[in-house]
């Protein structure tokens, strides 16, 4: 199985927080989940912590290499920029990366990496990886959260990514 590629700033283990999560579900591919993760109309309809997506110099909604875009998601209002980006092809996983960060007061101010990977596995499986680590004080308060939020909203936003999938593919038949 493949892995997330990290820049060295964010390597887990050396930041404020860091959360994993993971699913593996038989019946579909990358390639049938890929488009519910890329195309950021799809996200509220499956996952609740996002909203008001929109994106800078024509781009969108689709992400893509470069894409500048926010968001709000726990209650902030995010900047990101698309770091990584390869659709799946056979053989090879699909990987979407954005740096996030949120500007202010060192109370407030916050930088992320959250990095996405979506690989086909034998058997008519599909892995879903989804990986953050996070940069600044409102980080530490959400690693020493109990029950953690962002273990748990992202474990949402997995879940509802796959269904949104498996929704998509029942439709297309």
């Amino acid at each position: 199985m493949h892995a997330i590629h990290w820049p060295e700033q964010y390597l887990p283990g050396t930041t404020d927080n860091y959360v994993s999560n993971e699913v593996i579900v038989q019946g579909l591919t990358a390639a049938e989940v890929w488009p519910y993760l890329n195309d950021t109309r799809e996200w509220p309809h499956y996952y609740s912590n996002a909203s008001k997506i929109g994106f800078d110099g024509g781009k969108g909604p689709e992400l893509s290499a470069g894409a500048r875009f926010r968001f709000t998601t726990f209650g902030l209002d995010v900047e990101a920029e698309v770091t990584e980006y390869e659709p799946p092809v056979a053989g090879s996983p699909a990987r979407v990366a954005w740096r996030a960060w949120v500007d202010g007061s060192e109370e407030v101010a916050l930088n992320v990496l959250h990095a996405w990977l979506i690989e086909d596995l034998p058997g008519g499986r599909v892995r879903v990886l989804t990986q953050e680590s996070q940069i600044g004080k409102p980080a530490v308060g959400l690693r020493n959260a109990k029950p953690n939020p962002m273990l748990n909203a992202h474990q949402d936003w997995l879940e509802g990514l796959v269904g949104a999938a498996e929704k998509g593919k029942q439709s297309a038949r």
